[in-house]
């Protein structure tokens, strides 16, 4: 093994005894250590590489920033902070959100601003047509915040935007990702009756976990609005599952059977990302072995598609199951 390099300091000495300097010698500097990989508040350790997300912008996402804008849209995109904005947005249209930016529920995992909302905006169902119609959009995903203040639960707009989008754009699909509206099965059945596709509501954990991650809601509600939707002919029923909250395996495929039993067709499956450290913590990182496992289970079960995966979301490429944009 060859020695150490040293650096010499110019002038070069002379001979010990004639007054010259002493001779100085460094040592290299010791290459940096590599940066320890960071670990965020509220993660089990650092995010793996499959959590790895490319940030990237083209004209088509600044249409749309432009588009939604001037119409005085929201978006579940910006608002629940999705990481697949830039990856959606450059190819796909946004999702859509529906009666303000503000709810009135306090889920532990949800990233939207909550408190006291503003008064719905009676422009919001034309402008939301109108911004499809633009987009030419084939597969529409409409959502919306939780409007506990309001009497129907804003089923009435969720109903006058589907119709104002049917009318404007009669080739769109129309997928719904609607609130529980408190058990109130009739606010339900008013947004069936105003002819959506595909209409979702997310179950997010399993039941043992509810009270911590979705004190305003109850699992058992949740299957009654999946099956009131699954008994309208015509139209699919989906539903989202969130891994990562403290969740067993086979806890999951318990909900994913009770699923199937009320009737629901299509089911997403994703990991739980943290958006501030100010709410739910992750518990483990799901390896994307174990979301192909689970996505086998689903299809097993008679699941008309399942899309899982780590950045899945309950919208993400929501058109996959026809096959088209």
């Amino acid at each position: 093994m060859s020695s150490p390099l040293v650096q010499i300091d110019e002038p070069r000495p002379r001979p010990a005894g004639d007054g010259a300097p002493a001779l100085t010698l460094h040592a290299p500097a010791a290459p940096a250590a590599p940066a320890a990989p960071r670990v965020r508040k509220r993660e089990p350790g650092p995010r793996p590489d499959w959590l790895r997300v490319r940030y990237s912008r083209n004209d088509t996402f600044k249409e749309i920033e432009a588009l939604k804008d001037g119409l005085n849209l929201v978006t579940v995109c910006e608002e629940a902070r999705c990481p697949n904005i830039d990856e959606c947005w450059s190819s796909a249209p946004p999702r859509i959100m529906l009666m303000g930016d503000i709810c009135t529920r306090r889920c532990g995992f949800c990233a939207v601003a909550k408190g006291a909302p503003r008064a719905l905006d009676p422009q919001e169902p034309a402008h939301t047509a109108e911004a499809i119609r633009r987009m030419k959009v084939r597969h529409a995903v409409i959502t919306s915040v939780n409007r506990d203040d309001l009497p129907d639960g804003g089923s009435a707009h969720f109903a006058a935007t589907v119709s104002a989008i049917r009318a404007a754009s009669p080739s769109t699909r129309v997928e719904l990702l609607i609130p529980d509206f408190m058990g109130d099965r009739a606010a339900v059945e008013r947004v069936l009756d105003a002819g959506p596709h595909i209409v979702a509501h997310n179950t997010e954990t399993v039941p043992r976990l509810y009270r911590r991650v979705r004190p305003q809601a109850e699992y058992r509600r949740t299957l009654e609005v999946l099956r009131w939707i699954h008994e309208r002919p015509g139209v699919l029923s989906k539903t989202g599952l969130m891994l990562g909250l403290g969740e067993e395996d086979a806890e999951v495929e318990d909900v994913m059977w009770a699923l199937r039993e009320a009737g629901c067709d299509i089911l997403s499956l994703g990991q739980f990302l943290s958006p501030t450290p100010k709410h739910l913590a992750v518990e483990r990182w799901v390896t994307p072995d174990t979301f192909s496992r689970l996505a086998e289970v689903g299809r097993s079960m008679g699941f008309l598609h399942v899309e899982a995966g780590p950045m899945v979301r309950s919208s993400y490429m929501a058109h996959r199951p026809f096959g088209d944009l």
